[in-house]
């Protein structure tokens, strides 16, 4: 894998963007790219354009499945790998699968990890999209 990859984290909660960010240090050096909310989290993907977005669903201002949507629709974002991270089975005892993401939104992200998050599983993701 390459040094120069960046990865935007789009999460509310601080602590879960450094936990991410140390699990992914273990696989290469990637360049972390924090977002706190979905709003800022869509304008950073516009910017910043990056090689993963790892995206959580349940945000203030704008959740996860209202980026992902609109993220896709966009000639400048829509080819940018994401991956999902949520919680919300644990919260509302509703679950998600990436073919759910397709059959409302037309397409699916490249995972979808559910909360508590599984190192292993996140670190096999991302090499899967950088391999």
């Amino acid at each position: 894998m390459a040094l120069t990859k960046s990865i935007l984290v789009v999460d509310d909660e601080p602590d879960a963007i450094e936990y991410v960010d140390a699990i992914l240090s273990e696989i290469a050096d990637f360049k972390i790219i924090p977002s706190y909310d979905g709003i800022d989290g869509q304008n950073k993907a516009k910017t910043e354009l990056p090689d993963l977005i790892i995206l959580d669903v349940m945000m203030p201002e704008k959740d996860g499945f209202r980026v992902f949507y609109d993220l896709q629709k966009d000639p400048v974002t829509k080819d940018i790998p994401i991956i999902m991270l949520t919680g919300v089975a644990d919260k509302v005892g509703i679950q998600f699968f990436k073919k759910d993401m397709k059959a409302f939104m037309g397409k699916e992200p490249v995972d979808y990890i559910e909360k508590p998050l599984d190192p292993e599983r996140l670190k096999e993701s991302v090499k899967k999209i950088f391999k």
